[in-house]
């Protein structure tokens, strides 16, 4: 099992040319049948990755909300951190206690600068790759979906065709019965 998907053993798929004969290929196994743990059947992949694609959108949703509500986090951080590193008590301090604390502020101030990038670089470039990729997919998935319907019409024609000339042919059948 690789990935949480078993693949079977190429010793097991005799007459068959592996593209990736020294690794574990989703390709070479994509057509492959998986026994059901329960040994209810036989699965092929293609029926497994169909039933995964709603996972796939959910777990899409659930990173994009977590990445959201860690951006809001990063940046409400950096801000109480530059603000905390601004604040005036024990400003008049001197000598050693004074530089500690000014080391201390100019930490805060360095830490808040931090967190202020990590919040700009998870906005500018995490999130909006991520929704970038949702938005393509989405507009991927409607022209698939327009394919296959038109593909489906153009199923259709010909299957109305032979169905119509079988009653016909039955018609005449019927005839000279």
């Amino acid at each position: 099992m690789i990935n949480c998907e078993t693949f079977p053993h190429p010793n097991t798929m005799p007459g068959e040319q592996l593209l990736k004969p020294t690794e574990w290929s989703y390709c070479d196994y994509f057509w492959a049948d998986k026994t059901e743990p329960q040994g209810n059947g036989t699965v092929a992949g293609f029926v497994l990755l169909l039933q995964k694609q709603p996972k796939g959108k959910q777990m899409e949703e659930e990173m994009s909300e977590f990445l959201q509500e860690r951006i809001k986090i990063e940046e409400e951080y950096a801000k109480n951190l530059a603000k905390l590193s601004q604040n005036l008590l024990a400003a008049q301090e001197e000598d050693f206690l004074g530089e500690a604390w000014a080391q201390v502020k100019k930490s805060l101030a360095d830490e808040a600068e931090v967190h202020l990038k990590f919040f700009t670089k998870l906005h500018s470039e995490v999130e909006e790759l991520l929704m970038n990729f949702s938005e393509n997919f989405k507009k991927d998935m409607k022209k698939c979906d327009h394919h296959i319907t038109d593909l489906r019409k153009q199923l259709a024609s010909p299957y109305a065709s032979v169905e119509k000339s079988l009653t016909e042919r039955q018609r005449d059948l019927e005839m000279k019965t």
